[in-house]
Protein backbone atom coordinates (compact mmCIF):
# COMPACT_ATOMS: atom_id res chain seq x y z
CA UNK A 1 0.00 0.00 0.00
CA UNK A 2 2.85 2.38 0.85
CA UNK A 3 4.47 1.73 -2.53
CA UNK A 4 1.15 2.46 -4.24
CA UNK A 5 0.77 5.74 -2.37
CA UNK A 6 4.32 6.73 -3.29
CA UNK A 7 3.64 5.85 -6.93
CA UNK A 8 0.39 7.84 -6.91
CA UNK A 9 2.12 10.86 -5.38
CA UNK A 10 4.93 10.73 -7.92
CA UNK A 11 2.48 10.37 -10.79
CA UNK A 12 0.46 13.35 -9.57
CA UNK A 13 3.61 15.44 -9.33
CA UNK A 14 4.61 14.42 -12.86
CA UNK A 15 1.17 15.34 -14.23
CA UNK A 16 1.24 18.69 -12.43
CA UNK A 17 4.69 19.44 -13.80
CA UNK A 18 3.52 18.56 -17.30
CA UNK A 19 0.52 20.85 -16.98
CA UNK A 20 2.69 23.71 -15.75
CA UNK A 21 5.09 23.15 -18.62
CA UNK A 22 2.20 23.21 -21.11
CA UNK A 23 0.90 26.47 -19.66
CA UNK A 24 4.34 28.04 -19.89
CA UNK A 25 4.62 26.96 -23.51
CA UNK A 26 1.31 28.62 -24.32
CA UNK A 27 2.51 31.88 -22.82
CA UNK A 28 5.94 31.98 -24.41
CA UNK A 29 6.47 29.52 -27.23
CA UNK A 30 9.06 30.25 -29.92
CA UNK A 31 8.38 32.52 -32.86
CA UNK A 32 7.66 30.55 -36.00
CA UNK A 33 8.53 31.52 -39.55
CA UNK A 34 5.08 32.40 -40.87
CA UNK A 35 5.00 34.40 -44.09
CA UNK A 36 3.63 37.38 -42.15
CA UNK A 37 4.97 37.91 -38.66
CA UNK A 38 3.76 40.78 -36.48
CA UNK A 39 6.03 41.38 -33.48
CA UNK A 40 4.84 43.86 -30.87
CA UNK A 41 6.69 45.88 -28.27
CA UNK A 42 6.41 48.17 -25.29
CA UNK A 43 8.48 50.98 -26.79
CA UNK A 44 10.77 51.67 -23.82
CA UNK A 45 11.21 48.13 -22.50
CA UNK A 46 14.81 46.95 -23.15
CA UNK A 47 14.10 43.35 -22.10
CA UNK A 48 11.23 43.09 -24.56
CA UNK A 49 13.39 44.45 -27.38
CA UNK A 50 16.20 42.03 -26.57
CA UNK A 51 13.81 39.08 -26.42
CA UNK A 52 12.16 40.02 -29.71
CA UNK A 53 15.50 40.53 -31.46
CA UNK A 54 16.72 37.12 -30.31
CA UNK A 55 13.56 35.51 -31.68
CA UNK A 56 13.93 37.23 -35.05
CA UNK A 57 17.65 36.57 -35.24
CA UNK A 58 17.09 32.83 -34.83
CA UNK A 59 14.71 32.76 -37.79
CA UNK A 60 17.11 34.70 -40.01
CA UNK A 61 20.11 32.56 -39.05
CA UNK A 62 17.97 29.50 -39.84
CA UNK A 63 17.51 30.78 -43.39
CA UNK A 64 14.41 33.01 -43.46
CA UNK A 65 14.89 36.22 -45.44
CA UNK A 66 11.89 38.50 -44.80
CA UNK A 67 11.50 42.20 -45.41
CA UNK A 68 11.51 44.10 -42.11
CA UNK A 69 8.82 46.77 -41.80
CA UNK A 70 9.30 49.17 -38.90
CA UNK A 71 6.94 51.60 -37.21
CA UNK A 72 9.99 53.72 -36.37
CA UNK A 73 10.44 54.91 -39.98
CA UNK A 74 7.82 57.16 -41.62
CA UNK A 75 6.56 56.06 -45.02
CA UNK A 76 7.56 59.26 -46.85
CA UNK A 77 11.20 58.48 -46.00
CA UNK A 78 11.26 55.15 -47.85
CA UNK A 79 13.49 56.44 -50.65
CA UNK A 80 16.02 57.83 -48.16
CA UNK A 81 15.86 54.62 -46.12
CA UNK A 82 16.48 52.43 -49.17
CA UNK A 83 19.41 54.60 -50.22
CA UNK A 84 20.91 54.57 -46.73
CA UNK A 85 20.50 50.81 -46.55
CA UNK A 86 22.40 50.45 -49.83
CA UNK A 87 25.25 52.73 -48.76
CA UNK A 88 25.63 52.12 -45.01
CA UNK A 89 27.62 49.31 -43.46
CA UNK A 90 26.37 49.81 -39.91
CA UNK A 91 23.09 50.61 -38.19
CA UNK A 92 24.23 53.94 -36.78
CA UNK A 93 24.77 55.22 -40.30
CA UNK A 94 21.17 54.46 -41.27
CA UNK A 95 19.82 55.90 -38.03
CA UNK A 96 21.79 59.13 -38.51
CA UNK A 97 20.38 59.58 -42.00
CA UNK A 98 16.75 58.53 -41.52
CA UNK A 99 16.03 58.06 -37.81
CA UNK A 100 13.44 60.27 -36.14
CA UNK A 101 14.73 61.69 -32.86
CA UNK A 102 11.65 60.70 -30.86
CA UNK A 103 12.62 56.99 -30.86
CA UNK A 104 15.12 55.31 -28.53
CA UNK A 105 17.33 53.98 -31.31
CA UNK A 106 19.65 51.79 -29.22
CA UNK A 107 16.66 49.41 -28.89
CA UNK A 108 16.39 49.09 -32.68
CA UNK A 109 20.08 49.12 -33.64
CA UNK A 110 20.48 45.29 -33.53
CA UNK A 111 17.51 44.73 -35.86
CA UNK A 112 18.78 47.30 -38.35
CA UNK A 113 22.23 45.72 -38.25
CA UNK A 114 20.63 42.33 -38.85
CA UNK A 115 18.97 43.76 -41.97
CA UNK A 116 22.33 45.09 -43.17
CA UNK A 117 24.25 41.88 -42.49
CA UNK A 118 21.70 39.65 -44.22
CA UNK A 119 20.61 42.13 -46.91
CA UNK A 120 17.00 42.20 -45.73
CA UNK A 121 14.86 45.05 -47.11
CA UNK A 122 13.92 47.74 -44.58
CA UNK A 123 10.45 49.19 -44.98
CA UNK A 124 9.23 52.50 -43.58
CA UNK A 125 5.85 51.48 -42.22
CA UNK A 126 4.46 54.40 -40.25
CA UNK A 127 2.30 57.40 -40.94
CA UNK A 128 4.18 60.52 -39.87
CA UNK A 129 2.89 62.68 -37.06
CA UNK A 130 2.17 65.50 -39.48
CA UNK A 131 0.10 63.21 -41.72
CA UNK A 132 -1.72 61.78 -38.70
CA UNK A 133 -2.56 65.32 -37.62
CA UNK A 134 -3.95 66.04 -41.09
CA UNK A 135 -6.13 62.93 -40.88
CA UNK A 136 -7.45 64.18 -37.56
CA UNK A 137 -8.31 67.59 -38.98
CA UNK A 138 -9.36 66.79 -42.54
CA UNK A 139 -10.12 63.06 -42.80
CA UNK A 140 -8.51 60.14 -44.62
CA UNK A 141 -8.50 61.81 -48.04
CA UNK A 142 -5.96 64.33 -46.78
CA UNK A 143 -3.16 61.73 -46.88
CA UNK A 144 -4.53 58.50 -48.40
CA UNK A 145 -5.28 57.99 -52.08
CA UNK A 146 -8.79 57.22 -53.28
CA UNK A 147 -8.01 53.59 -54.10
CA UNK A 148 -6.73 52.94 -50.57
CA UNK A 149 -9.78 54.58 -49.02
CA UNK A 150 -12.10 52.50 -51.19
CA UNK A 151 -10.18 49.23 -50.81
CA UNK A 152 -10.15 49.46 -47.02
CA UNK A 153 -13.72 50.78 -46.88
CA UNK A 154 -12.66 53.92 -45.06
CA UNK A 155 -15.46 55.75 -46.86
CA UNK A 156 -17.91 53.69 -44.78
CA UNK A 157 -18.57 53.60 -41.02
CA UNK A 158 -15.78 51.80 -39.17
CA UNK A 159 -16.58 48.47 -37.47
CA UNK A 160 -17.96 49.21 -34.02
CA UNK A 161 -15.53 46.75 -32.40
CA UNK A 162 -12.62 48.79 -33.78
CA UNK A 163 -14.10 52.14 -32.75
CA UNK A 164 -15.04 50.99 -29.25
CA UNK A 165 -11.78 49.14 -28.73
CA UNK A 166 -9.62 52.00 -29.96
CA UNK A 167 -11.56 54.44 -27.79
CA UNK A 168 -10.98 52.30 -24.70
CA UNK A 169 -7.28 51.87 -25.51
CA UNK A 170 -6.78 55.59 -26.05
CA UNK A 171 -8.65 56.60 -22.93
CA UNK A 172 -6.52 54.18 -20.94
CA UNK A 173 -3.33 55.36 -22.62
CA UNK A 174 -4.20 58.98 -21.84
CA UNK A 175 -5.08 58.21 -18.22
CA UNK A 176 -8.72 59.19 -18.68
CA UNK A 177 -7.81 62.77 -19.64
CA UNK A 178 -8.97 62.67 -23.27
CA UNK A 179 -11.98 64.92 -24.06
CA UNK A 180 -14.87 63.02 -25.64
CA UNK A 181 -15.04 65.35 -28.61
CA UNK A 182 -11.49 64.53 -29.74
CA UNK A 183 -11.84 60.74 -29.60
CA UNK A 184 -13.32 60.25 -33.11
CA UNK A 185 -10.44 62.12 -34.75
CA UNK A 186 -7.88 60.24 -32.63
CA UNK A 187 -9.45 56.92 -33.65
CA UNK A 188 -9.36 58.01 -37.28
CA UNK A 189 -5.63 58.77 -37.07
CA UNK A 190 -4.89 55.43 -35.39
CA UNK A 191 -6.86 53.56 -38.04
CA UNK A 192 -4.96 55.41 -40.76
CA UNK A 193 -1.67 54.29 -39.22
CA UNK A 194 -2.84 50.68 -39.04
CA UNK A 195 -4.11 50.75 -42.64
CA UNK A 196 -0.77 52.11 -43.89
CA UNK A 197 1.08 49.35 -42.02
CA UNK A 198 -1.35 46.71 -43.29
CA UNK A 199 -0.93 47.88 -46.87
CA UNK A 200 2.87 47.71 -46.65
CA UNK A 201 2.71 44.27 -45.03
CA UNK A 202 0.32 42.99 -47.72
CA UNK A 203 2.49 44.30 -50.56
CA UNK A 204 5.49 42.38 -49.21
CA UNK A 205 3.76 39.25 -47.91
CA UNK A 206 4.74 36.98 -50.80
CA UNK A 207 8.46 37.17 -50.00
CA UNK A 208 7.82 37.13 -46.23
CA UNK A 209 7.57 40.18 -44.00
CA UNK A 210 8.03 41.08 -40.35
CA UNK A 211 6.32 44.12 -38.86
CA UNK A 212 7.90 45.63 -35.75
CA UNK A 213 5.40 47.91 -34.03
CA UNK A 214 3.83 48.70 -30.70
CA UNK A 215 1.65 46.04 -29.11
CA UNK A 216 -1.42 48.16 -29.84
CA UNK A 217 -0.74 48.13 -33.57
CA UNK A 218 -0.38 44.35 -33.81
CA UNK A 219 -3.50 43.46 -31.82
CA UNK A 220 -5.68 41.01 -33.69
CA UNK A 221 -8.92 42.65 -32.56
CA UNK A 222 -8.06 46.30 -33.27
CA UNK A 223 -4.81 46.80 -35.15
CA UNK A 224 -3.12 45.86 -38.40
CA UNK A 225 -4.62 42.32 -38.58
CA UNK A 226 -8.13 43.81 -38.94
CA UNK A 227 -7.01 45.45 -42.20
CA UNK A 228 -5.15 42.52 -43.74
CA UNK A 229 -7.05 40.76 -46.56
CA UNK A 230 -8.68 37.41 -45.87
CA UNK A 231 -6.24 35.75 -48.27
CA UNK A 232 -3.33 36.65 -45.96
CA UNK A 233 -4.84 35.63 -42.63
CA UNK A 234 -3.69 32.00 -42.85
CA UNK A 235 -0.08 33.18 -43.26
CA UNK A 236 -0.25 35.48 -40.24
CA UNK A 237 1.21 35.00 -36.78
CA UNK A 238 1.09 37.66 -34.04
CA UNK A 239 3.39 37.94 -31.04
CA UNK A 240 2.89 40.41 -28.22
CA UNK A 241 5.78 41.27 -25.91
CA UNK A 242 3.87 42.28 -22.81
CA UNK A 243 4.92 43.37 -19.36
CA UNK A 244 4.20 41.47 -16.16
CA UNK A 245 2.59 44.58 -14.69
CA UNK A 246 0.85 46.78 -17.23
CA UNK A 247 -0.77 49.17 -14.77
CA UNK A 248 1.61 52.00 -15.68
CA UNK A 249 2.85 51.03 -19.13
CA UNK A 250 -0.39 51.15 -21.08
CA UNK A 251 0.15 47.62 -22.38
CA UNK A 252 -2.54 44.96 -22.43
CA UNK A 253 -3.10 42.81 -19.37
CA UNK A 254 -1.48 39.40 -19.79
CA UNK A 255 -4.65 37.77 -18.48
CA UNK A 256 -6.56 38.87 -21.60
CA UNK A 257 -4.03 38.37 -24.39
CA UNK A 258 -5.25 35.01 -25.70
CA UNK A 259 -7.61 36.58 -28.24
CA UNK A 260 -5.32 39.53 -28.96
CA UNK A 261 -2.03 37.80 -29.82
CA UNK A 262 -1.29 34.27 -31.00
CA UNK A 263 1.60 34.18 -28.53
CA UNK A 264 2.33 36.41 -25.53
CA UNK A 265 5.95 36.79 -24.44
CA UNK A 266 5.91 38.08 -20.88
CA UNK A 267 8.79 40.40 -19.97
CA UNK A 268 9.67 42.19 -16.77
CA UNK A 269 8.04 45.58 -16.36
CA UNK A 270 10.46 48.37 -17.17
CA UNK A 271 10.97 50.89 -14.36
CA UNK A 272 9.65 54.27 -15.48
CA UNK A 273 8.01 57.35 -13.95
CA UNK A 274 4.24 57.24 -13.69
CA UNK A 275 3.20 58.43 -17.18
CA UNK A 276 -0.11 59.75 -15.88
CA UNK A 277 1.74 62.46 -13.95
CA UNK A 278 2.85 64.08 -17.20
CA UNK A 279 -0.12 63.34 -19.46
CA UNK A 280 -2.11 66.36 -20.54
CA UNK A 281 -5.45 66.31 -22.26
CA UNK A 282 -4.99 66.72 -26.03
CA UNK A 283 -6.06 70.00 -27.58
CA UNK A 284 -9.59 69.98 -28.88
CA UNK A 285 -9.96 69.16 -32.54
CA UNK A 286 -11.68 71.70 -34.78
Amino acid sequence: MRKLNLFTTALAALVAASLLSACATQVDKPVSGSKILLLGEVHDNPEGHAHRYADLQKLVIAGWRPAIAMEQFDRENQTELTQAHANCSDADCIISKVGNKRWEWPHYRPVIQLAIDYKLPLLAANLSRSDAARVMREGYAAVLDKNTITSYKLDQPLPSVVVDGQRAAMESGHCGKMPDNIVPSMVRAQVARDVVMAKIVTENADRGVVLLAGNGHVRRDLGVPVWLPASKQASLQIHGYVETDDSKSGSVSTTSTASIYDVSHVVKTHTRPDPCLSVQAPKKSN
